[in-house]
């Protein structure tokens, strides 16, 4: 007779063999949530920096979008926010692997909600502002309406998110914890002065420094439940 095996909440897990490509496919799911900050922020400083007539103290990435080479940043959002939705997804699956409730459950799916909200950023273009592209005149679209709409759903599931996790990896992982609490106001903050419409230095670097610490909590929180993810082998 085949050994049963008990996950950490002493409830069974399916055979080893399954439970070896649910581990596996878990943790690649994870993998995504370290990778998806480094690809938006190299993504978006490579673009800043190439771009004519872009102030990286003034202009907000989302402006990107517009221009010959919009289509760049149209993709950076669009993959992303699906690397967003697979480390969400691989959240869910380890935390009800682990057993580690409350927040197990709502805390992974507001961050395939901010995901979903990236996705839709891209699907819909910001609308040329404060002089960006050189030349563009200032208009309100339906298409820059929808992407404020998409990005402040994001946002803030993902302020939801970064508190609903904290109330699990409470007893867990304590520094993390903190670590969610610090980057939900912080963002909340930042994202708030943003949405003022304000452009000074002081406003849009404050996001991005804000957006960064979002993009560092995603990595560490991915990784606490990649190594905490039992890979189980064949007996």
């Amino acid at each position: 007779m085949s050994q049963q095996n008990v996950g950490p909440s002493g409830s069974p897990l399916v055979g080893r063999g399954d439970a070896d490509r649910h581990s596996a496919i878990t943790r690649s799911l994870l993998g995504y949530g370290l990778l998806a900050g480094p690809s938006y922020v190299v993504s978006g400083l490579a673009q800043a920096l190439a771009r004519d007539g872009f102030q990286l103290a003034h202009h907000d990435l989302s402006l990107l979008a517009n221009g010959p080479w919009g289509w760049v940043q149209t993709l950076t959002f669009l993959l992303t926010g699906a690397m967003v939705v697979a480390a969400g997804v691989g959240m869910r699956r380890a935390c009800r692997t682990l057993g580690e409730r409350p927040g197990g459950t709502w805390g992974p799916w507001l961050v395939v909600v901010f995901g979903l909200g990236l996705v839709g950023a891209g699907v819909f273009p910001a609308d040329p502002v404060d002089g960006f592209p050189p030349g563009a005149r200032a208009v309100t679209t339906l298409s820059g309406t929808g992407h404020i709409v998409c990005a402040a759903v994001g946002f803030l599931a993902l302020v939801a998110g970064c508190l609903v996790h904290a109330r699990r990896l409470r007893s867990v992982r304590p520094g993390l914890a903190r670590l969610s609490v610090v980057t939900a106001v912080l963002f909340l903050l930042a994202f708030a002065a943003l949405a003022s419409g304000s452009s000074v230095a002081a406003v849009v670097l404050g996001f991005w420094v804000a957006l960064l610490l979002v993009w560092t909590w995603l990595a560490f929180v991915s990784l606490d439940l990649f190594r905490r993810t039992p890979l189980l082998t064949p007996a």
